[in-house]
């Protein structure tokens, strides 16, 4: 019952993945701090300083916290009011003859912000792969539905025919986009590195007396520069950050949250779009058997999902001002009021991010279209704006430009009030079949008509996007497995 007494983010306890949730958990974030005071201890022995084997092997043995160390950390960090030596203290205990090399030459921020750029990345890897798996199924659909007619809507008012899938390519541009962005801020991100409390490295060159002559000559040369390097590459990255404060700078941060924000901006787009086509009972997201739409309008299919998409992507758009307010005030080599805010927007990011991607995906694996619904709608509106064919067609066949106008005017009006004011069906075509004076082309009209000559190049759009620009964008080893390894998204609420 304790559990059910207090407050848990429901990003975390009802709607995100596993694996990201896990990533922005406490076991891995001290794993992490671990791992990379494992990682300094190995260069630093490796460039000649009095570390032994039986250090960095208990080091090694106790990367993960028990239970146990968990609660000896909490009491430490209630009683040194510092995590990063609550934990310091904490994995001395289990590795006694570590104890006093730990996170020795270090800074907090060699634990925390090293940290954070490892999650940065490694969660904008797992947002890449959900883009793709979404762009995948998004693209069987658009192929699916290349040819089929439907009402285009501009200002939401009837206008010219597009097709179901071209509609469904104008989506998937914008995720191409927004998975372009997000591989160039992973791509771009660098390593801290180790750098000490303000940046200079003097922490490392006062472990040989401050004598930069001595510590270049002790086994390497330049031998600080030797051992951000040495890190750097025993964590995993190609580079650290040529120079920083006592942080990376938080314009990274920017950097990171400014295309989830776009992806946020995308998801709603889709998702409202989709929610105006449910309304129009053209097109429904999934719908269980057993759902219930409304506890008192047992009739209704409430778009839920995209709502909940809507929902969540105007907090991940959001998000990105909490980046750029607390980049702006990090006064000189820093400040530690990015420290709340950070443990809130990064993970929150990503949840968020997350949890629209994989909602999406759900919607995009079930999406229900209702054709017959689409041509009577196409057949309301296809009247009016077949009028130039029409006039067009008397042309050809010897008419009057002009004479050819004006009688389609007078019924096009008289066919508007039937539908405005009486509230009756579209009768422009009987009207015309009706008049005499378009009998040349009374046997075209069902050609005429035929909503498939209305809608231009879009299938051939719909394949060339495809085969030019998605299968070329998905094509990399990494977005390939992926897609390969994906299963059906199924929400659990």
């Amino acid at each position: 019952m304790e559990a059910f007494n207090t407050y848990t983010t429901p990003l975390s306890s009802r709607y995100a993945s596993k694996e990201m949730a896990h990533l922005f958990s406490p076991a891995n974030r001290f794993y992490t701090w671990r791992v990379l005071w494992l990682n300094l201890a190995i260069a630093e022995r490796e460039l000649g300083l009095p570390i032994s084997e039986e250090a960095i092997e208990q080091m090694k043995a106790n990367l993960h916290l028990t239970p146990e160390q968990f609660e000896t950390a909490a009491q430490e960090e209630k009683k040194r009011r510092h995590d990063v030596m609550a934990h310091v203290h904490t994995f001395g205990t289990v590795a006694p003859a570590a104890a006093g090399i730990i996170h020795l030459g270090a800074t907090s921020c060699y634990v925390t912000d090293n940290a954070d750029l490892i999650f940065l990345r490694t969660g904008l890897t797992y947002l890449i792969n959900s883009l793709a798996v979404l762009i995948s199924r998004l693209s069987v659909f658009a192929e699916e539905h290349r040819a089929l007619p439907t009402l285009g809507f501009t200002h939401f008012q009837p206008a010219q025919l597009t097709t179901v899938g071209k509609r469904a390519t104008l989506w998937i541009q914008e995720l191409l986009w927004d998975l372009r962005n997000i591989q160039r801020a992973r791509d771009d991100i660098g390593f801290r590195g180790v750098k000490g409390t303000t940046g200079t490295q003097a922490s490392f060159l006062a472990l040989f007396d401050g004598d930069h002559q001595k510590a270049s000559s002790i086994m390497f040369s330049q031998w600080v520069e030797d051992l951000d390097k040495r890190v750097t590459e025993l964590s995993g990255f190609s580079y650290a950050y040529p120079v920083t404060s006592q942080t990376y700078s938080r314009k990274v941060d920017i950097d990171v949250l400014a295309p989830l924000a776009s992806l946020g901006a995308t998801a709603h787009k889709i998702a409202t779009d989709i929610r105006l086509l449910a309304n129009l009972k053209e097109m429904e997201e999934p719908f269980e058997s057993t759902q219930i739409g409304s506890s008192a309008m047992a009739y209704k299919r409430n778009p839920m999902r995209c709502e909940r998409v809507c929902s969540l992507s105007r907090h991940l758009m959001v998000l990105h001002q909490n980046a750029l307010m607390t980049s702006s005030v990090q006064w000189f080599e820093r400040t530690l009021d990015d420290s709340a805010n950070r443990r809130i927007t990064l993970p929150e990011a990503f949840l968020t991010a997350d949890i629209v991607l994989s909602t999406l995906q759900n919607v995009s694996e079930g999406l229900v279209v209702y054709p017959k619904v689409i041509a009577k709608r196409i057949s309301q509106e296809l009247p009016f704006m077949a009028t130039e064919n029409v006039i067009m067609a008397m042309v050809k066949a010897g008419g009057d430009r002009q004479e050819a106008h004006e009688q389609i005017r007078v019924l096009s009006h008289e066919a508007a009030h039937q539908v405005k004011n009486l509230g009756l069906e579209n009768d422009l075509i009987d009207r015309i079949r009706a008049n005499p004076y378009f009998d040349p082309i009374k046997g075209h009209l069902d050609a005429l008509l035929d909503p498939a000559s209305f809608i231009g190049r879009a299938p051939e759009q719909v394949d060339t996007f495809l085969k030019d620009w998605v299968v070329p964008a998905l094509a990399p080893k990494e977005l390939q497995e992926a897609i390969q390894q994906s299963k059906k998204v199924e929400l659990s609420v």
